[in-house]
């Protein structure tokens, strides 16, 4: 029996739970498109490919990104960030991953900062990678990634040549439409100093390097592999559907829900409940987020509420995906 097969009843209760739709943007009806797609559990397909890595392996990971660039390129949202982290964490402990995130260089201060807050150091490049190969210390590092479409691609292939990665991940990223703008769930144009991250996922499907993606509107990079259900089901979806696909695409009404049932069932996996987010661990990136300048972006504010959802909801919730993994995690004394 596959891991897949083992604990499909458990990935199906983590799917189920962070895909209700509170925001009423339409995400069950994703839900239900991606799952037809991958023919099984959305966070289980997921944490397949992660737990699969080789010791070592680098993973290029993408998240949030500037919000109100026509104000300042410093204010960032709050959704994505501290899932992402949790998953970088997970990556390091869980497989020795060598992970490198990719953003706007405004935000990179601020991406560091939720990074630590999750247990990571920031460290340059061959640093960090040599602390994830010898598996001493838990390791993250930062890169760039330019803000223009004439860059972006040339920029995408020398990023895959240098870093050889083994798997991209990406939560929350906004990816362009089918007009080449980058829409925000209002169908504004968000584009202006947003780090052109979508090509290199491009270029890495067309390298045949695996992809996962988490998103929860439609305008996220690896919703085009259902296009169609976001046209049909979200708001704007017409316009502002991201063209970019994915291998494994995971929904949620919040992106970081998604990151944490992904980690969840890594946990499973690999047989570690060290990995699961924790409420008190999610409660301290959330007011890290605060004390660094992210943005509610439904609210217009910084506060730790996320996508217009209340603190104490995600703090529910992660308890929840704990709950439910944990009876399979820590055997009866």
């Amino acid at each position: 029996m596959t891991a897949s097969q083992r604990f499909a009843p458990v990935d199906d209760r983590l799917d189920r739970v962070v895909n209700v739709d509170i925001g009423g943007r339409g995400v069950e009806h994703l839900f239900a498109a991606a799952r037809e797609r991958q023919g099984g559990s959305l966070v289980g397909a997921a944490a397949d490919r992660l737990v699969g890595l080789a010791p070592g392996s680098t993973v290029l990971l993408t998240t949030g990104s500037v919000s109100r660039a026509w104000i300042s390129q410093r204010v960032g949202e709050n959704d994505g960030p501290a899932g992402t982290a949790i998953v970088a964490r997970a990556l390091a402990l869980g497989v020795k991953a060598h992970c490198v995130l990719l953003c706007e260089e405004p935000l990179v201060e601020p991406h560091a900062a939720i990074l630590r807050a999750a247990g990571l150091s920031v460290l340059p490049h061959d640093e960090a990678r040599h602390a994830s190969r010898d598996g001493s210390l838990a390791a993250v590092s930062i890169e760039p990634f330019p803000v223009t479409d004439g860059e972006a691609p040339e920029a995408a292939q020398r990023l895959l040549e240098t870093f050889e990665p083994a798997l991209m991940f990406s939560a929350e990223r906004v990816g362009r439409a089918s007009d080449g703008v980058y829409y925000s769930m209002r169908g504004i144009d968000y584009g202006m100093g947003r780090a052109r991250v979508d090509h290199a996922f491009d270029e890495a499907l067309r390298r045949s390097i695996p992809t996962v993606c988490v998103g929860d509107g439609g305008n996220e990079i690896g919703m085009g592999v259902i296009a169609d259900a976001v046209r049909q089901h979200v708001k704007f979806g017409e316009r502002i559907c991201a063209v970019t696909g994915t291998d494994v695409l995971v929904t949620a009404a919040c992106s970081n829900w998604g990151c944490s049932a992904i980690v969840a069932a890594m946990a499973l996996r690999l047989g570690n409940p060290k990995l699961l987010n924790t409420p008190d661990l999610e409660r301290f990136l959330l007011q890290r987020g605060v004390e660094v300048g992210l943005i509610n972006s439904v609210a217009n504010v910084i506060d730790p509420n996320v996508d217009g959802i209340d603190l104490e909801t995600h703090i529910a919730l992660v308890t929840l995906l704990k709950a439910i993994a944990a009876p399979h995690l820590y055997k009866p004394s």
